[in-house]
């Protein structure tokens, strides 16, 4: 006789709550990335694909001048697929041109955030072997700080002015020599042919970095076919408020983010959408003043984005009567500032969950819905979850437990790093992702609590670990942890703890020491000085008791 799967996700409660949402997608419908961005050229050329600072890009002058990079990287540098290639560039015009020629030509993207410090640069650069950086210019000194550090032998500098008029071009750090501009590249690419590589759904698009708890950042191997399917899956779930050609969608942010890269760069770019860069969020008067020149459809952000733009004077006059997708990601939606942008735009904000590892979409409200129920939604098409308890076993509906997937869309594992990979994957080849969650009757998922002590600072995750390694090279302390605390304008900020061995440290030597080490989003909001930190009777450090003293 047959046994009986008792699982409690094995019968996939969620498909009941999908309607006309197709149960599975074909994540080998198109070969690679490339093949499914030519389609949307063809089908689109004369649309506006981005517009930034008042000058656009048509489908076809992205695609073109894409290519005119791609045979430039080919013939002039000698980059081969599999080749590994930083972009490290905010968003701008020459981001989605850059990025197109670097996946045209065959190789290896490496995301980098441009706020970088050297310290982290240098990490990144060499863990992936980067040879080749494309960067933005007001980033050049970070680079110049530590390029006798890495491999980097070629360099090509981006502007804010590229493809755009009326912008002065950035200075770029007089220790870098050796490098070309993006313009000179595209202009010598124009007379160069480049060479057709094929492409297979699983050569590798992307390394997507992500922090680590117990050490340096890994680098999430991201496949063509992990982004596809992800594109096709996201599809499947706005299908029934998706009008081709004609989304507006707005991208504040950052590109290098998976979020917006998957979202709005590579999936509305299939759709036909204009797409509106925000160079510089935090100017939120000037992000609403942009705002008021489009009738956007869809916007894409962090709870503490939304709360800022609804604090923004002038926001409540912009016309919203085309809206009709909003979705928070990268940290929990609050409901208050959900009903107060429903209230002044006719839209709540569709909560969605994922991770890099997960290219990164795995969870989402149905977009066709405009409320809010405080969950993260359900299963995305082609996706199997179940939630484990500390023994690998699956918890019953509605008890908390680690929330782990299995789909097209999860990486096959981390760059380099095979041991981290056999960590983060169970035996049937369900990646942890290390948030606890449950699962309502229904099939609809929320976080409880998260399993690694990550901190999430506007959208973006902090890893205490990493701030305690920095704090730790002063010679001053003793010892350091850091917690997460509530923040009104980040969601959470970073909270430190230190136990000093002098007097004369102040809270201020230690901030001003972290800023030229960490990124700004990773520097402690607060320190507090204490006796000796709470640890348990094998010498761990208890961060819950840390919690506690704040």
């Amino acid at each position: 006789m047959a046994s009986v799967d008792t699982s409690p996700y094995a019968s996939k409660p969620w498909l009941s709550d999908y309607g006309s949402i197709p149960h599975s997608i074909d994540a080998d419908r198109y070969p690679n990335l490339i093949s499914m961005v030519d389609e949307a050229c063809e089908q689109f050329p004369e649309k506006i694909a981005y517009s930034n600072f008042g000058s656009t890009l048509s489908y076809q002058q992205t695609l073109e001048l894409s290519k005119n990079f791609a045979a430039w990287l080919q013939h002039k540098i000698g980059i081969k697929k599999g080749d590994r290639v930083a972009l490290m560039a905010p968003n701008m015009l020459a981001f989605p041109v850059a990025m197109f020629g670097i996946l045209r030509a065959g190789a290896i993207q490496v995301n980098v955030n441009p706020l970088y410090t050297p310290r982290e640069l240098q990490h990144q650069l060499n863990d992936s072997q980067v040879d080749t950086v494309v960067i933005f210019a007001a980033a050049t000194k970070t680079l110049a700080d530590i390029i006798e550090n890495t491999s980097v032998k070629h360099i090509v500098v981006l502007q804010l002015s590229d493809f755009v008029s009326g912008i002065n071009s950035s200075e770029i750090d007089s220790r870098l020599s050796n490098y070309v501009g993006f313009d000179a590249a595209i202009e010598e690419g124009k007379h160069l042919t480049v060479n057709d590589i094929e492409i297979t759904g699983e050569d590798l698009l992307f390394l997507q970095y992500t922090g680590g708890t117990t050490g340096p950042s890994k680098g999430a191997m991201l496949s063509h076919r992990n982004l596809v399917a992800n594109i096709l899956q996201y599809e499947a779930m706005a299908q029934e408020i998706t009008e081709w050609g004609n989304e507006v969608v707005m991208t504040a942010i950052p590109m290098y983010h998976i979020f917006a890269l998957m979202v709005n760069t590579l999936t509305y770019f299939r759709y036909g959408a204009t797409n509106i860069l925000i160079t510089n969020p935090r100017d939120m008067a000037s992000f609403v003043a942009e705002w008021s020149k489009w009738q956007v459809t869809v916007f894409t952000g962090v709870n503490t984005l939304y709360n800022g733009l609804l604090r923004t004077e002038g926001f409540d006059d912009l016309d919203f009567s085309r809206l009709k997708i909003c979705i928070g990601g990268g940290a929990a939606v609050q409901e208050a500032v959900s009903n107060k942008w429903q209230q002044a735009t006719g839209q709540h904000i569709t909560q969605a969950y994922g991770l890099s590892e997960t290219s990164p979409v795995l969870h989402a409200n149905p977009l066709s819905k405009n409320d809010f129920n405080g969950t993260i939604g359900i299963p995305i098409p082609s996706t199997e979850i179940k939630l484990l308890d500390d023994n690998d076993n699956e918890v019953p509906i509605g008890e908390a437990g680690e929330l782990c997937a299995r789909g097209p869309q999860v990486m096959p594992g981390y760059w380099q790093c095979p041991e981290a990979t056999e960590k983060a994957m169970t035996a049937d080849g369900y990646f942890r992702t290390g948030d606890v969650a449950t699962m309502t009757a229904e099939g609809y998922f929320q976080i409880v609590d998260r399993k690694k002590d990550m901190i999430l600072v506007s959208g973006f995750n902090v890893y205490p670990n990493e701030i305690e390694g920095v704090v730790a090279e002063i010679p001053q302390v003793t010892e350091c942890a850091c917690v997460g605390i509530p923040n009104d304008d980040t969601g959470e900020a970073v909270m430190l703890f230190v136990v000093k061995n002098d007097n004369d440290l102040n809270a201020n030597t230690v901030i001003e020491y972290c800023r030229k080490e960490l990124a700004a989003y990773k520097v402690p909001k607060q320190v507090q000085f204490i006796e000796e930190l709470p640890k348990s009777t094998v010498g761990k450090i208890l961060r819950r008791e840390l919690r506690k003293i704040n």
